[in-house]
């Protein structure tokens, strides 16, 4: 995965949006950050449930950390060595949980109609 990429997924969501984050970029919705970069380290950090968190860091350590926020599900992801279809799947829940229902059944909608 990609900076690049990153930001292209998150902003493909219904209603998220880009802004910056103590001067990293940050993605939200409705306000409410779900994911933020950090280029320069080639790392994104996402919201997870403390369940998500806790299955990944100790199946992959190498890939998910625990952020000094990790007490809120914060988790640092090293983008060279997630697998892109995991990480996808775990940005899309980051923005479900914060995301308000309609635009949630929107993207949905539009999943459905894509298959």
């Amino acid at each position: 995965m990609t900076a690049r990429e990153v930001r292209r997924l998150a902003l493909a969501l219904p209603e998220a949006e880009e802004r910056p984050h103590w001067g990293k970029p940050s993605f939200r919705v409705r306000g409410r950050i779900f994911a933020r970069l950090e280029p320069r380290n080639q790392r994104a950090v996402l919201k997870l449930s403390l369940e998500e968190q806790d299955v990944l860091g100790q199946a992959q350590p190498t890939v998910f950390k625990l952020t000094s926020w990790g007490h809120q599900g914060w988790t640092s992801v090293l983008l060279q060595r997630v697998d892109p279809w995991l990480f996808e799947e775990l940005l899309v829940g980051a923005w479900r949980r914060l995301a308000p229902r309609r635009a949630v059944s929107r993207w949905e909608a539009d999943r459905r109609a894509q298959a």
